[in-house]
């Protein structure tokens, strides 16, 4: 049996997060035969690999060396976009301004297709200290809903039936399929335009056909879906600013 290379991750102290501005993480790997450095475009965060046998202070030293080359790579980022009143986020492609009401309402989350300004706004009620909580849990709802409607619509043009449908906070991939049949999405699509979620549904449920990317895979996903091509070349040229809206 092969055995696999298993890392650990921990975190480095400040100053060095105070002054990026940002999580530092150093990860120790069984196979890492020197020293690495990266920037996550997805997390804003820096982080540092290194093998088993270095000591954490190695880490701090590496990152210190390095540490223009980290700022040049964060200023290049977009600025994140908190949860907060009076902030632009998409939803569903259009973008929306965030109203924190401080009201007591019936609804967690009202959406407005005009605002006075011309902007749609999401009026999120109840108290201003749990609003951005209230916005993110509403959302995950919302991405929920739209995915069941469009894998159900696919799995019944591909007669196949998944398991179960999760919506997670995934910084890596915007799906997955398990071997048992577990469809996991990101909450972040609901962001997009309604056909990028559409095809990232898609995709997963000719997964439970097809567990690779070989022609038949692509030919399932096609047939189900048409706007496959153009839902990839979006994905590709914009999905990674999905991932600055929600961050502190």
């Amino acid at each position: 049996m092969r055995r696999t290379a298993r890392s650990t991750k921990s975190i480095l102290k400040p100053p060095h997060n105070e002054e990026l501005g940002c999580a530092v993480e150093v990860r120790r790997h069984a196979g890492a035969r020197r020293l690495t450095l990266r920037v996550s475009r997805t997390r804003r965060a820096v982080i540092v690999t290194l093998p088993v046998q270095c000591d954490l202070s190695e880490a701090g030293s590496f990152l210190n060396r390095n540490i223009d080359w980290v700022r040049e790579r964060l200023d290049s980022l977009p600025q994140p976009v908190p949860f907060r009143d009076g902030a632009l986020i998409p939803l569903r492609g259009e973008f929306h301004r965030i109203v924190f009401t401080g009201k007591r309402e019936l609804q967690v989350v009202e959406r407005r297709c005009r605002s006075t300004a011309g902007l749609a706004e999401l009026r999120v009620g109840g108290r201003v200290e749990h609003a951005a909580r209230r916005l993110r849990e509403w959302l995950f709802e919302e991405a929920r809903r739209d995915l069941d409607a469009r894998v159900l619509h696919h799995a019944r043009n591909l007669r196949v039936a998944p398991k179960r449908i999760a919506v997670r906070d995934q910084a890596t991939r915007w799906g997955s399929c398990s071997t048992t049949g577990v469809l996991s999405f990101s909450w972040r699509l609901v962001l997009a335009p309604p056909h990028i979620l559409d095809y990232v549904a898609a995709h997963e449920v000719a997964h439970l056909a097809e567990m690779n990317h070989g022609a038949k895979f692509w030919a399932l996903v096609k047939r189900t879906m048409s706007q496959m091509e153009q839902a990839k070349r979006w994905l590709q040229d914009y999905g990674l600013d999905l991932h600055h809206y929600g961050q502190a």
